[in-house]
């Protein structure tokens, strides 16, 4: 199985955008209505949820449905309001310098892995200028965000939080766009998490400029929580869910990614730790192989995605639109390889985030 990622740069919603949306909706349709077309919220309720929780959204909301056709369907899937539930594997760290290191010209680092199945990647990283601020983002949920940077120097990601529970509220990766879009630094960026529901349990890590830096548990049915912990996989305070827990070595993963974090002279080092197993998965046919990792810099606003044989840098500043295709091989444990450019392929059929 081959993925593409594709770099692309549109400052407002537009043709490029619109390409996405032709290119991806057919399988989030599905996605969206496997449960029937009840189960999901309807217009007025999306529009209220949208207007009343992250108002400044709505005029980017609004043109998106308008690029998408205008079509009521269209319109609730991309509120993410109440969407069916999704899971994912994911580890993500914090590393900062020591003084030593930081004399030494060391800043600090954001990085991440992210796990989940080939088949359900849209594979784009987008640089637009939405809200007057530059972010670059990898997208989910044709506008939501996996994980990305501001030119505020803001750098966010997200993983699941390996518990069951579903209420009200938004897809996280709306909710990390928009903490990307308006957020200047991390305080800001927790304020807007504690006031936004979301619909399921994850763990967002936040690092920006001035080294700050928080790692935040949302979920639907507890408040929100702030916790000193450098190193996360898919665990908040211990295993909840004993089968996706033992399915995604959570455990192994968040206690040897603690560990790289605590001896790591530089964020080079954690990488190399991402890139070996346990952190770096192979179980592409059961849904958490590691698709890409991500190191993100606050301090000059840039970024790699990285696979064991290659590397992809870009920033807020100086973005390059490009593709790179990786293959992954679903039927063993050998890691993805780059291989030549090619056309992006279709996603027929993307179905059950499960």
């Amino acid at each position: 199985m081959r993925c593409t990622f594709e770099a692309i740069s549109e400052d407002l919603p537009g043709q490029r955008w619109q390409n996405i949306f032709r290119q991806f909706w057919p399988g989030y349709r599905q996605w969206y209505l496997r449960d029937g077309d009840r189960a999901r919220p309807g217009f007025l309720m999306c529009r209220k949820a949208l207007r009343h929780h992250m108002p400044e959204l709505v005029p980017t909301w609004e043109r998106l449905v308008e690029l998408s056709g205008g079509g009521d369907l269209e319109a609730r899937f991309l509120s993410m309001w109440g969407p069916p539930p999704y899971i994912a594997g994911c580890s993500q760290a914090v590393w900062l310098p020591v003084d030593g290191q930081q004399a030494a010209g060391a800043t600090p680092a954001l990085l991440r892995n992210y796990d989940f199945a080939p088949a359900l990647l849209e594979g784009v990283w987008l640089a637009s200028r939405w809200h007057g601020q530059r972010v670059v983002a990898v997208n989910d949920c044709l506008w939501g965000a996996l994980d990305g940077i501001n030119e505020s120097g803001l750098a966010a990601s997200l993983s699941f939080g390996g518990r069951k529970a579903v209420g009200n509220g938004f897809g996280i990766p709306l909710v990390l766009r928009y903490v990307l879009e308006f957020a200047q630094n991390v305080d800001q960026a927790v304020e807007m998490l504690a006031r936004i529901p979301v619909h399921m349990s994850y763990t967002v890590s936040l690092l920006d400029r001035r080294a700050q830096w928080a790692t935040v548990f949302v979920t639907p049915d507890r408040p929100l929580e702030v916790v000193r912990k450098q190193a996360v996989s898919n665990l908040q305070h211990g295993v909840e869910w004993t089968a996706h827990a033992n399915a995604t070595l959570a455990e192994a993963r968040e206690q040897t990614l603690a560990v790289a974090v605590r001896q790591a002279e530089d964020a080079k080092a954690v990488l190399r730790a991402l890139l070996r197993p346990p952190l770096f998965q192979t179980a592409y046919g059961r849904g958490h192989g590691t698709l890409y990792s991500a190191v993100y810099h606050p301090y000059d606003g840039s970024v790699e995605m990285v696979w064991p044989d290659a590397v992809w840098r870009q920033s807020c500043s100086h973005f390059l639109p490009g593709a790179r295709m990786i293959e992954f091989d679903v039927e063993s444990t050998a890691l993805p390889h780059a291989v030549a450019p090619a056309r992006r392929w279709m996603l027929d059929d993307v179905g059950s985030f499960q």
